[in-house]
């Protein structure tokens, strides 16, 4: 079994193994027609079960003709132009040089004795980001699986730095459509979830600022600590971005801590045309990005990003058998003094090859192909009396609605979009997202590829129609 272990005698056998599944994954990508085959959870979980773990095949490459069966045949392919569904980017090569590099050597970045020089190019995109940001000197950061992660981070911060004995009197406040994780994360601070004040957004889903200052000053008055207000900037439904001046403003009035949750419109930080949209988030206290969905990274990519580093010291623990504080007095660089996890990939290491091929305006010229392909899309849209759409995009997101030419109830409608997405997805040809807007049933592009054309767009509205119609014909025909 040692052989194979990946070492000094094993090296070849490693070139030849990961080669090998290198083509079958190319060769997958250069035959793919659509961006998944409509597999239903039914067909495909029998020949999963079958499979006796205790009974090694022995050999990769029959490990591999059966990963085919049960994957790689039927995997949903983000890089296809008509994958149109949640925030998955296409990536780019560099970074996939990059993943194949760090799951071999197999850093891990918790302390400078796991990583060396791994330590050093974290901390190094730490400051490029924050300097794209607008953070001074004293900024810092650290790399984390996600958003979500990020988001507690920040809010665990919020909570240390509000320096209140009484959790129950905190409150955060951030939009209606802000991501679930803030409501989420107050549970998990010990917060409750009820300890997030709503505000309204306005017609272009952004929040409204006059509505947080009366909330913030109605907080006030109770007696209660205003702890943290998040702004968005990329909202998940709609790419909106909030008003992160007056947002700003208004957490300097009231001593709150400012988070921008910037995991979707964190790639207008390497934008040529469109940086001016994160205007004010400078003035932020704590920045999440997600590199893993505009920046065309390979999941997971993400960082949270913060104003005063000396601020990380409330995720800071010091164990003798791995960060004991004289090293720390010593300025050895353990990132583990930053984060809430221990063991942690090299996850930098992907962003760092494609900044070192690409540069950041080449990433930030393929996020503008996107949102000028969202603004095409919007156009299209708007023009067609088959659909509703709900607002022009910010960034590269679309939500819309099937519109009957016939009379039919809210209710009806509702269930031949939910079923228009379903058929579209079980069809294989096209995969689109779905939320609700005011209680009713919405559809979502959201455009992360840049392969993806305005025709495609066409064609897909097209798609959507003709199953919404058909089910609203055989309801017809059955009442």
């Amino acid at each position: 079994m040692r052989s194979h272990l990946l070492n000094d005698a094993t090296a070849e056998s490693y070139r030849r193994s990961v080669t090998e599944g290198v083509e079958r994954v190319a060769g997958k990508l250069a035959a793919t027609r659509g961006p998944f085959t409509g597999v239903t959870p039914a067909e495909l979980a029998p020949a999963v079960d079958a499979v006796d773990l205790d009974r090694p095949l022995g050999d990769s490459s029959a490990a591999l003709d059966e990963l085919e069966n049960l994957y790689l045949r039927d995997a949903v392919y983000f890089h296809h132009p008509r994958y149109l569904g949640h925030l998955n980017c296409p990536v780019v090569i560099p970074a996939v040089l990059g993943e194949a590099v760090l799951s071999a050597v197999n850093s891990s970045l918790d302390t400078w004795d796991q990583s060396a020089g791994g330590t050093l190019i974290e901390r190094k995109l730490v400051d490029w980001t924050n300097g794209r940001i607008g953070f001074g000197p004293g900024a810092d950061g650290v790399f984390t699986s996600g958003g979500s992660q990020s988001n507690l981070q920040a809010l665990l911060l919020a909570r240390e730095e509000a320096k209140s004995t009484d959790l129950s009197r905190l409150r955060i406040f951030s939009s209606e459509c802000s991501h679930f994780s803030v409501q989420k994360s107050a549970k998990l601070l010990g917060l409750g979830m009820d300890a997030v004040v709503s505000i309204p957004v306005d017609r272009d889903r952004r929040m409204q600022s006059v509505v947080l200052a009366a909330e913030l000053e109605a907080c006030r008055a109770e007696g209660l600590v205003p702890m943290a207000i998040v702004a968005t900037a990329g909202t998940t439904d709609f790419g909106s971005i909030d008003p992160l001046p007056e947002i700003a403003a208004l957490a300097e009035e009231y001593g709150a801590w400012m988070h921008v949750d910037a995991a979707y419109g964190c790639g207008l930080l390497a934008s040529p045309t469109r940086r001016r949209l994160l205007d004010g988030i400078e003035r932020a206290d704590s920045v999440t990005v997600d590199f893993h969905k505009s920046f065309f990274q390979p999941v997971s990519s993400s960082a949270i990003l913060v104003r005063d580093g000396a601020t990380l010291r409330h995720a800071t623990y010091h164990a003798d058998y791995l960060n004991p504080a004289l090293p720390a007095a010593e300025r050895i660089p353990n990132q583990v003094d930053k984060s809430l996890q221990t063991t942690r990939r090299f996850d930098a290491l992907k962003l760092w090859m494609t900044l070192r091929v690409m540069g950041a305006d080449g990433v930030g010229t393929l996020f503008d192909e996107v949102c000028d392909l969202a603004a095409e899309g919007f156009a299209l849209l708007a023009a067609d009396p088959r659909y509703d759409v709900v607002v022009e995009p910010q960034l590269s997101t679309l939500v819309y609605r099937y519109i009957p030419a016939v009379a039919a109830s809210p209710e009806e409608i509702d269930r031949a979009n939910l079923h228009a997405r379903k058929a579209l997805f079980a069809s294989g040809e096209a995969v689109v997202a779905g939320t609700k807007v005011d209680g009713r049933q919405y559809l979502k592009f959201t455009l992360l590829n840049p392969e993806t054309t305005a025709a495609d767009i066409a064609a897909v509205l097209d798609l959507i129609a003709g199953h919404a119609e058909q089910y609203l014909g055989e309801t017809l025909v059955h009442a």
